[in-house]
């Protein structure tokens, strides 16, 4: 087996191939009950997988509305869907600065942006439930109630059922967006004051929150200058934060907005797995990177919205891309921890638009989830299992 090089124009080594008729793609409509989903998240805690899900309910009404539901079957059916917009003001989500949710037991926190003074702008606003998600309380403002902007937020919860959070700032006197955290030790209730973890960091890139098996916290995101993925660690519950480091040293610099974050895992021996991509002109591609070489290695492309996570003894990619029947959403799998790549198969249907996909892995499978917008239809949810 040849071993893939960095940057090298062949981007694949097959370590395996998939069968063409592994997948099926299962539409939740009528679980979710929505007519167009502008957003979602989807959070794993112990055997329960819990969702959120925003969008329009007609045609007539734009204003969106999020909703909270549930899976013990690792997504084959989901609970009734609980409406959790009534109390508050309309989301403003969008794929790639989507609604947030985690879970801790009976304990959930949920966390979206609102609409500000500025058109497609505003705070961030969130809220608890301490059921189970059966009823919903109003939480503040992991920003200290700030009326600016706030966006890009994710939300995790550690092993000691600490809810931590981080979000895009409004721009600080330099001019650039800043990386935002903040911690709360009441399941939501409250939030301790933020902190700034980074003065100058791209302004319109998702930003990726991990805990690795040893319980440290992990951001992953877009610095300013170079534009390449960049990570935070803390191994004291979010009080201190070490020195960032690259992943994927691309070198690309870039004054304007790409849209596109990344991925990361943790294996049981705290190394990570990140799927990131640059636009840098000479090596612009979706690849991933770990811990183990700090080499990064091309996977597609022209792939971009991508996520990563690590199932039994193999690393599974997914990723969107465009191709001349639509933007499709594909997946490979790596059972050399990343040195080589799985021949990519595609996921989603051919001349549908398929993006940003989302992958969970679980006990037995993996459920990878996107939204879908067929021909004259409505944006829909989609999702299929890896088995």
């Amino acid at each position: 087996m040849i071993k893939t090089m960095l940057y090298t124009s062949l981007f694949l080594v097959s370590c395996a191939t998939m069968p063409q008729n592994l997948f099926t793609t299962f539409y939740p409509k009528t679980s979710v009950g929505l007519l167009e989903i502008s957003s979602f998240d989807v959070y794993k805690d112990g055997e329960t997988l819990h969702a959120l899900v925003s969008g329009l309910k007609t045609e007539k009404d734009k204003t969106q509305t999020v909703r909270y539901l549930q899976s013990i079957n690792n997504g084959k059916h989901w609970s009734s869907p609980v409406d959790i917009q009534n109390i508050f003001p309309p989301a403003i989500a969008t794929r790639g600065n989507d609604v947030q949710l985690a879970a801790n037991g009976q304990n959930l926190v949920a966390i979206w942006q609102i609409q500000g003074d500025i058109p497609n702008s505003g705070p961030l606003i969130s809220t608890y439930s301490h059921d189970a998600g059966k009823t919903w309380q109003a939480g503040k403002n992991p920003a200290v109630d700030n009326i600016g902007d706030q966006s890009h937020a994710d939300l995790i919860a550690d092993k000691k059922g600490i809810f931590h959070s981080v979000w895009l700032a409004d721009p600080e006197e330099n001019g650039y967006q800043s990386l935002r955290y903040a911690r709360s030790i009441d399941s939501g209730e409250n939030w301790q004051p933020p902190s700034k973890l980074d003065d100058s960091s791209c302004s319109c890139c998702w930003n990726t929150l991990a805990v690795s098996p040893n319980n440290e916290l992990h951001v992953l995101y877009r610095d300013m200058n170079p534009r390449d993925m960049t990570l935070l660690s803390s191994s004291d519950n979010g009080k201190n934060w070490q020195s960032k480091k690259n992943v994927g040293k691309f070198d690309w610099y870039f004054d304007g907005c790409p849209h596109v974050g990344g991925g990361i895992a943790f294996d049981e021996n705290n190394d990570f797995y990140a799927s990131v991509w640059t636009g840098e002109a000479s090596k612009s591609s979706l690849y991933t990177v770990n811990s183990i070489t700090n080499s990064p290695i091309k996977i597609s492309k022209n792939g971009t919205h991508s996520d990563i996570t690590i199932l039994d003894n193999r690393v599974v990619i997914v990723w969107d891309e465009m191709n001349k029947d639509g933007t499709g959403i594909f997946i490979a799998q790596s059972f050399d921890k990343g040195a080589t790549w799985s021949i990519p198969h595609r996921l989603s249907a051919n001349g549908t638009n398929a993006t940003h996909p989302r992958i969970v892995a679980t006990e037995n499978n993996a459920l990878i989830l996107w939204t879908e917008k067929q021909s004259k239809q409505t944006s829909q949810w989609a999702m299929t299992w890896l088995e």
